[in-house]
């Protein structure tokens, strides 16, 4: 059955229309046009009345990792390394399945009221193995998310036993799943080897071949730190970049790299010659101390730019429209110049960019795209004034809206959150199970360092 959402104002084609209807059917946008003729042609079709609500395009989260939702707060205001150990190392060795998926409900479930209506979930904590990675794909289901499950391939012998796979075992996994998934329009499952750190340059050739199999996209964490650029130079007398390049996993533009925080002017050239992607988390990289990556130098080159939130641990907070926000902020003031990265920029990188990036029809409301969209409130607080020529609306979304102006979230056409109010959950219920997972994890690592 065919839905008509009829806003006062839709962002369409870089700018705000008034009187327009947007037409669903089985969670596609199939028309969009004047509400009075669209409304008439679908006589049939349900109508949606979003009178004095701005419809957008929904967020694209381009890297998060779920499960670390459950360790906000723990290891705040510490270096890099003791952050790691003393939450990511401390306690996701303890985690079940289950536990997994009572993470994952809650990190979609916070988005989602934030506006995300796609996430790309960097998972790699496989203690029960590939129910692990199943246990991710319900909790998406059931809150309602669209997922792109980046699976992680990890082989570095320092990190927690379930982190750790051979190669031959993270291929056989991913390629298990992703073969499973394949025709599913709410699951993607691409390769991402983790890091040059993390996972040897036969697990990252491994998981680039894997990508060309597939035909997708593969993601992995590039020059977060400087000690990881340190230890690539020590063992490869080269640079993180140009090491992925010399060992062949970018001439056929897969590679989606996380952060890139210290390149230098020839990987920049080489991420932009090769058309390399970037998910770039900025609030992450404050929060963690690890730089500025140069976000102005990477357009210039052509390097394609999405936004993520990454883990609510290293954040904490995971909305796409905080990243829009840190993301333009941080680079003037790096730069020292008011234009460097623009309110439109930002807005296209946390949505239209991030369906690209991730290769989904989406971050449009455009014929043809899923139907995932927003709608704000057009009289809060937080989006006013609001001029009758709309010019200003974009950057009050990107600046100054807060959270709460999000009343409504469709995914695949499905509401799944309104009146400012998760239609597949309960706040208090999500919050419960966190609560009496985490007091149990907590007992559980006191009894272990006895």
């Amino acid at each position: 059955m065919a839905v008509i959402y009829r806003p006062s104002l839709v962002y369409l084609n870089g700018k705000f229309e008034i009187d327009k209807a947007v037409v669903t059917e089985n969670g596609t946008i199939v028309e969009i046009g004047d509400a009075t003729r669209l409304i008439g042609k679908y006589p049939d079709a349900e109508l949606v009345d979003w009178k004095e609500k701005i419809m957008i395009p929904g967020t694209v989260n381009a890297h998060n990792h779920s499960f670390q939702s459950l360790l906000r707060g723990i290891g705040a205001d510490i270096p890099f390394l003791e952050w790691r150990d003393e939450s990511l190392y401390k306690y996701s060795p303890l985690l079940k399945a289950k536990d997994v998926y009572t993470g994952a409900v809650f990190a979609f479930s916070e988005m989602m009221k934030c506006g995300v209506t796609t996430v790309s979930d960097f998972f790699y904590v496989h203690n029960e193995g590939i129910e692990s990675d199943e246990a991710i794909i319900q909790a998406a289901k059931d809150v309602g998310i669209r997922l792109v499950l980046a699976r992680t391939m990890y082989d570095w012998e320092g990190a927690p036993s379930g982190y750790i796979e051979t190669v031959e075992e993270a291929v056989r996994n991913t390629k298990a799943l992703a073969v499973k998934y394949a025709g599913d329009e709410m699951t993607h499952i691409v390769p991402a080897p983790h890091s040059l750190h993390a996972a040897s340059v036969e697990m990252v050739k491994a998981g680039h071949s894997l990508a060309q199999e597939l035909n997708t996209k593969f993601h992995i964490h590039v020059a977060e730190e400087p000690f990881e650029v340190k230890q690539i130079q020590k063992e490869h007398q080269m640079r993180p970049v140009e090491l992925l390049e010399q060992i062949g996993v970018m001439q056929d533009h897969r590679m989606v790299a996380i952060h890139c925080v210290w390149l230098d002017n020839h990987e920049i050239e080489l991420m932009g010659r090769h058309q390399a992607n970037l998910a770039y988390c900025p609030s992450s990289n404050m929060f963690l101390a690890d730089g500025i990556t140069n976000i102005p130098a990477l357009i210039q080159a052509g390097v394609g730019i999405s936004l993520g939130s990454d883990g609510a641990c290293s954040n904490n907070r995971i909305s796409v429209f905080e990243e829009m926000r840190m993301c333009a902020l941080l680079q003037k003031v790096k730069t020292l110049d008011s234009t460097a990265v623009n309110y439109k920029q930002v807005f296209e990188m946390g949505t239209e960019k991030g369906g690209e990036i991730l290769e989904l029809p989406i971050g449009k409301i455009e014929a043809g795209y899923h139907a995932d969209f927003i709608a704000l409130n057009q009289n809060h607080l937080s989006l006013q004034p609001i001029f009758h020529s709309s010019d200003q609306i974009l950057a009050n979304i990107v600046y100054a809206m807060q959270p709460d102006a999000i009343d409504a979230v469709v995914v695949n056409g499905k509401m799944t959150v309104k009146d400012g109010r998760l239609v597949n959950g309960s706040e208090s219920a999500i919050a419960h199970s966190v609560n009496e997972l985490m007091e149990g994890l907590e007992e559980k690592f006191q009894k272990i360092s006895k």
